[in-house]
């Protein structure tokens, strides 16, 4: 199967009081084509970001990354130093998972305005920050299939005011695949099997994908903790989720 050619763009979209910037990639062609909404880590839509969102416009999708920080740091986009990452988690604990909730649905209904776009659901994959958010993010009734990489937080921690995530599980409509590294620091082994927990007694649709010896952030390239082993399957198990529930 041959890649297809892909253009990519940054446009802006109404979510609540702001023009939220997101970058766009998709194949050339007329489609139909399935979304998929990718969500940054802590770093910003940085070059890893606009890759994975180049990535799924290889296999066949409209990928679309909003700028989630863009209430706290227009523009923001960074590397992977020990500053990058405190100015990254700075930001990160500034959010709100309303205003979140808001930029993806925002999104997603700019994908649905695409001529060469699908109609019915969308996916989601969002990596650290990014995974907690796509569990929200598995909550809204657009999101079928949701690739959740990492996402540290997910049982104990809320943006802003209100639940943490773990607690809106009954409220996941969709498809949930997690990925985690069983060396990363951030994610202990009790918060996983929360996730499991929670999961399963709420009949969700899910699997939980672990890596053994594989650290926080082993999808991702350009850091130490790349594990292309890992990184490889996952993908794989990724563009396998989105085939059967987006087409």
């Amino acid at each position: 199967m041959s890649i297809p050619t892909i253009t990519t763009k940054t446009i802006e979209v109404k979510s609540g009081d702001i023009q939220l910037p997101v970058y766009v990639a998709m194949p050339d062609g007329n489609g139909p084509y399935g979304a998929v909404v990718v969500l940054q880590e802590i770093f910003g839509v940085n070059g890893h970001i606009r890759d994975v969102t180049e990535r799924m416009a290889g296999a066949g999708y409209v990928a679309l990354a909003p700028a989630l920080y863009h209430r706290q740091a227009p523009g923001f986009e960074t590397g992977y130093t020990p500053d990058d990452i405190q100015i990254g988690r700075q930001y990160k604990v500034q959010t709100q998972a309303a205003e979140l909730l808001s930029d993806i649905q925002a999104t997603i209904d700019y994908s649905k305005t695409l001529p060469q776009g699908k109609t019915g659901g969308v996916g989601c994959i969002g990596f650290c920050f990014g995974g907690h958010v796509a569990y929200l993010a598995a909550t809204l009734s657009d999101t079928v299939a949701i690739a959740s990489f990492y996402g540290a937080g997910i049982p104990d921690t809320a943006f802003g005011p209100g639940p943490v995530a773990l607690e809106l599980t009954p409220q996941i409509n969709g498809t949930l695949h997690c990925f985690f590294g069983t060396e990363a620091a951030s994610i202990s082994t009790e918060a996983v099997e929360q996730i499991r927990s929670a999961l399963q007694q709420n009949n969700i649709d899910h699997k939980i994908f672990e890596y053994e010896g594989a650290g926080h952030g082993f999808f991702c390239d350009r850091r130490g903790s790349y594990n292309p082993d890992a990184a490889a399957d996952a993908w794989e198990k990724v563009k396998a989720l989105f085939a059967q529930k987006l087409g």
